[in-house]
């Protein structure tokens, strides 16, 4: 899977500094670290980087902040008190104001939308259509922004896939150094991490989305 064995954030370090035949302060190795896993959380959605959370809806009100750690929504879902469940269509806020213009028009919602944010300033906020008639409990699954390897130490892309955070980092090392790291090296580094991103892609868009039992159903009903 992985090109490269586990790292952890000092071997990372090393790594990077020994690839690019530097000495980088430690805040501009971590700021390059930071903004390589931003780009790697933010092109690639993996099971392991996803959660669920549960919210007691209050009836009569169309909206609830979302998780402050939300990256992007996997699925959502309102839970009635029979346990039924309803998975909602995603539109954007023009199409909730136009579809469901009076909030006072409550059921079962069928579509929600992120807008914001509201308060406090950083979070996002749901918008529900139609607004909630009875206490409903969500269920959203919803891929984070996990804790940066600079904090945390170890980190499921450190210890699975480091090749792609190694790379990543590289590239932004390029960038930093601007005419301090060979071209011809530049180019090799950004290769890899696009070889990289691939197979991780390949991990979170395929592997972790299907198993035998669906693959092979799909394979005989068609």
């Amino acid at each position: 899977m992985a090109t490269l064995g586990a790292l952890n954030y000092s071997q990372l370090v090393t790594a990077v500094s020994d690839y690019a035949q530097n000495t980088f302060d430690t805040t501009d190795m971590n700021t390059m670290i930071q903004q390589a896993e931003q780009r790697i959380y933010n092109t690639v959605q993996l099971a392991n980087l996803r959660k669920t959370s549960s919210t007691a809806l209050t009836p009569s009100v169309n909206t609830f902040n979302a998780p402050t750690d939300l990256l992007s929504v996997y699925s959502f879902a309102v839970i009635s008190a029979s346990g039924n469940y309803t998975y909602l269509l995603n539109k954007d806020p023009a199409f909730m104001q136009e579809a469901y213009p009076n909030p006072a028009t409550t059921g079962t919602p069928k579509h929600y939308a992120l807008n914001g944010p509201s308060s406090p300033v950083t979070q996002l906020q749901f918008i529900l259509g139609p607004t909630p008639s009875s206490a409903l409990v969500t269920n959203l699954s919803y891929f984070i922004m996990p804790e940066s390897i600079v904090t945390a130490v170890t980190t499921w892309l450190g210890e699975h896939f480091s090749s792609a955070l190694l790379y990543g980092t590289l590239c932004e090392a390029g960038v930093y150094m601007k005419s301090g790291m060979d071209d011809g090296m530049y180019k090799l580094y950004q290769e890899r991490y696009v070889q990289a991103i691939a197979l991780l892609k390949n991990l979170g868009d395929g592997k972790q989305q299907t198993d035998s039992f669906r693959t092979e159903t799909r394979v005989a009903v068609s």
